[in-house]
């Protein structure tokens, strides 16, 4: 069964990311993905973009992705050090700081 460790390490490996959260149960997963590569793109752009760096594991291993796609600069906009401190549920996960600035 896929976790959602799994589902951040497929996306990370396809898609530069300064934050993710992911819960999911195995077949359906939520996710929060920042990423400066959705600077300039729609929403539907910024989702096919995760779903490339998927690839060929959303066809076979995820059934469901919800995502909410935001640049780095959204992510501040909508409160970045709340979301960070903010209680996550079962099988969240965090991706890290590349700047190390935590």
């Amino acid at each position: 069964m896929v976790t959602p460790e799994d589902v951040r390490t497929f996306i990370e490996q396809g898609l530069p990311c300064e934050h993710i959260e992911l819960a999911g149960d195995g077949q359906h997963f939520q996710a929060l993905i920042v990423s400066a590569e959705f600077r300039g793109k729609s929403r539907v752009q910024r989702h096919q973009r995760v779903y490339q760096a998927l690839g060929e594991r959303m066809r076979e291993e995820v059934h469901a992705l919800s995502m909410q796609t935001l640049t780095p600069e959204e992510w501040q906009e909508q409160g970045a050090g709340a979301a960070e401190g903010r209680k996550r549920g079962p099988g969240a996960s965090r991706g890290s700081d590349p700047g190390g600035g935590r």
